[in-house]
């Protein structure tokens, strides 16, 4: 049968979910332990929506203490393989089940458009979860080459309870990104979602249970970052935090790791991805990249490709064809419209803050091209268009802040030097692209981009096959591959002297 999802569609849905805001510890739904709750307002229109549950360091004890009985039970790591990979399917399958459920969760607290929603979130969500479950019975030990009469084994162990802490742009994506390997390794996890998007959150982890996941191994603990976060990186029962979110608080999260049990840390941070564009390149294919790898999910991407360094002769027709790409295919709508393509910021405060940082970049002489302006104010909702500015140089704060909505800076350059020097100057090291006709120059900068991630030609092409993570202040430690098991796991060494 199918589906006519028009806005009808999504508005009957919204009156009929279930929004249960409540923690998920130990196998069931739980309250805060002093039955405090916060409010989450909708991106999209303002309004009240979920009461959340407003955990403190008592629930995080529940949770962590769930976390290790599981762990030291060998209920879930002392499974066979093959198990472990069928619960694992089991669970994939329920999130595609429950796609629209998920979906219309996500929108109702992020304010992303819900086909977007159900289209990549949810599809990524479930496949990221299929594609760790097909890794469980994948994994072997070694055998260390040793005298005749010995025998070393090399064991690759999960490390224990691992805390994640997780940001609100992609939630369901970034969750399993965490919970997929982590499991498939046999950790028990605790998961803190950001206070903006508990709802998927919780959902996910309520289908694992109904999947088959032993009670205790995955949980949920939802609050403040101060009160919730805090308390799980610094919890001594802890083995690890993987963190995505901001570099500011990575700093912090690495701080409470040293000065507590020196517990393992990954930190997946902030960007400010450079697009470098030469007079050589294909203009369409890059405009086209330009706009949607800075504006899609409304600018709110870690790696979006904020910085667009051109070549001077080619500046002024680049962003015209950007401007074009942006009004023929980057709708911006009400995220229950089906043609939405990219729809709310996250929260008033953040709207505010972006509006305040173009006012700043343009004190300093930045000037807009085009867009870049609150519109839809009527609906109540917190919406930003599309914009770009031509600063004056990479000095400008346009050019070196992560903005985190849909504008875009552009910078000139007139050498490959000087634009690789641009590129590179920046705090972060997240993604960056170069687009030119020339591959020995393609290769020479993709070289010399200092990123965990550069594209030729193209821009935010992935799979679960690569692995996704940043150089200097965008954090260390890899999402995504068989690489990102490893950093939930240790070698452990079993030496056998035969008798």
């Amino acid at each position: 049968m199918t589906i006519e999802y028009d806005r009808a569609y999504w508005e009957n849905a919204l009156t009929q979910i279930s929004l249960n805001g409540n923690h998920f510890i130990d196998g069931k739904r739980q309250p805060a332990s002093t039955g405090l709750t916060f409010t989450r307002i909708r991106p999209m229109d303002g309004k009240p929506s979920a009461q959340i549950a407003r955990g403190n360091i008592n629930d995080v004890d529940r949770a962590v203490g769930a976390a290790r009985k599981a762990f030291a039970s060998g209920v879930w790591r002392g499974k066979e393989p093959a198990e472990r990979k069928r619960i694992m399917l089991a669970w994939a399958e329920l999130i595609r089940q429950h796609r629209e459920e998920l979906a219309l969760l996500e929108t109702i607290d992020v304010g992303k458009p819900v086909m977007a929603s159900l289209n990549v979130d949810v599809r990524l969500a479930a496949d990221c979860i299929q594609y760790y479950a097909e890794m469980c019975d994948k994994l072997y030990d070694e055998i260390a080459p040793t005298g005749p009469n010995d025998r070393a084994l090399v064991r690759k162990v999960p490390l224990g309870v691992i805390g994640a802490i997780t940001p609100w742009n992609y939630p369901m994506i970034i969750e399993t990104w965490k919970l997929g390997p982590a499991l498939a390794a046999g950790n028990s996890v605790v998961l803190k979602p950001a206070e903006q998007s508990s709802l998927t959150a919780i959902k996910l982890a309520e289908l694992a249970s109904q999947a088959g996941l032993p009670d205790g191994v995955f949980n949920v603990v939802t609050g403040y970052g101060e009160e919730v976060g805090k308390a799980l990186a610094c919890h001594m029962d802890v083995d690890m935090i993987a963190f995505t979110g901001s570099t500011e608080v990575g700093k912090l999260i690495m701080g409470y790791a040293a000065s507590t049990n020196l517990k393992r840390v990954a930190l997946e941070l902030g960007g400010k991805s450079p697009l470098v564009v030469f007079a050589d390149a294909d203009l369409d294919a890059a405009s086209s990249a330009a706009a949607w790898g800075c504006f899609y999910n409304s600018g709110e991407t870690c790696h979006a490709s904020t910085r667009l360094i051109a070549e001077a002769s080619i500046m002024d027709t680049l962003i015209e064809k950007i401007r074009e790409v942006t009004a023929r295919e980057i709708t911006l709508a009400h995220p229950l419209e089906p043609s939405a393509q990219i729809g709310a910021l996250i929260e008033d405060a953040h709207l505010g803050m972006v509006l305040t940082m173009i006012e700043a970049g343009e004190r300093e002489g930045a000037r807009r091209a085009f867009g870049a302006e609150r519109v839809m104010a009527d609906t109540g909702g917190y919406y930003l268009s599309p914009g770009v500015f031509v600063a004056p140089s990479n000095d400008s704060s346009l050019a070196r802040k992560e903005i985190f909505g849909p504008v875009l800076t552009a910078i000139p350059f007139s050498t490959e030097q000087e634009a690789l020097t641009i590129a590179n100057d920046t705090e972060y090291g997240l993604a960056g692209a170069v687009f030119t006709s020339d591959m020995s120059r393609a290769h020479r900068m993709s070289e010399g981009i200092h990123a965990g991630t550069v594209w030729i030609n193209c821009y935010d092409l992935s799979n679960f096959a690569t692995p996704f993570g940043g150089f200097k202040q965008s954090g260390f430690g890899r999402d995504r591959s068989v690489h990102a098991i490893a950093k939930y796991c240790d070698y452990k060494t079993i030496w056998q002297r035969f008798l």
